[in-house]
């Protein structure tokens, strides 16, 4: 039996671990050809081997999201192997150290910002033609419930989130109506991550739920399809 997303292509950042890895291996195992990146070979790898052992497909691209030309490299390389890209899955991102809004480092708030806006915006940009070229072409991006609601100690992330909402809102806004790409913004809430276990250090990982239920959530929205504008939390 035919997969739903058989020869469909998909990219998902920060795919080595947690969500990314959990959404990159759910979507695989629904036919799709995995475009899997993130900072770590290694970690990719076994994401990668894990998939193939399941049957998929899928295809490691190790980068820092920050460095300079790499995204335009990256797009470079997908688009000379494929046409079109079906689902973008934007996870990649970085939490920074929770501070009140005097202490905030300076620094440390330019790298938050750069990997969790102006890295988004540049992927966006670069892959913009493929997701055209896309029958469906989907961008999911995730968020947190911070970036709509202020939290104390969580300034820098926030406000990070709240401007990457607001830049993935407006690209969905301007293709509606001329192209069949579609955006749509998730937030996972508790899930069982890395950078969950960082900002509660003292939280039992069991009482979250696992990424997989992430995964299977944003695997759902894939293959029923959504309308621009869409903001959806994760139950559980």
């Amino acid at each position: 039996m035919t997969k739903p997303l058989a020869n469909k292509l998909a990219l998902v950042t920060g795919a080595s671990r947690g969500i990314g890895a959990a959404t990159a291996t759910a979507l695989a195992a629904q036919g799709a050809h995995v475009v899997l990146t993130a900072r770590t070979a290694k970690a990719l790898e076994e994401v990668e081997q894990a998939i193939f052992d399941a049957g998929g497909s899928a295809t490691i691209a190790p980068l820092d999201l920050t460095e300079k030309d790499a995204i335009a490299r990256l797009a470079a390389a997908v688009s000379e192997r494929w046409q079109a890209l079906d689902v973008m899955v934007l996870n990649a991102g970085m939490l920074g150290t929770l501070a009140a809004v005097p202490s905030i480092d300076a620094k440390e708030l330019a790298a938050v910002l750069t990997l969790n806006v102006s890295a988004q915006v540049a992927l966006i940009q670069a892959f913009d033609p493929m997701l055209r070229q896309s029958d469906a072409g989907k961008v999911i991006g995730i968020t947190s419930s911070v970036g709509r609601k202020p939290r104390a100690y969580w300034g820098a992330y926030g406000a990070s989130k709240a401007a990457f909402e607001t830049m993935l809102g407006a690209y969905g806004d301007e293709v509606a109506e001329i192209s069949r790409v579609r955006t749509a913004i998730v937030d996972p809430g508790a899930t069982r991550t890395k950078m969950r276990a960082r900002a509660y250090p003292g939280e039992d990982p069991a009482s979250v739920k696992p990424p997989e239920t992430v995964a299977d959530h944003i695997t759902n929205l894939v293959l029923n399809g959504f309308e621009t504008g869409l903001w959806e939390r994760t139950p559980g």
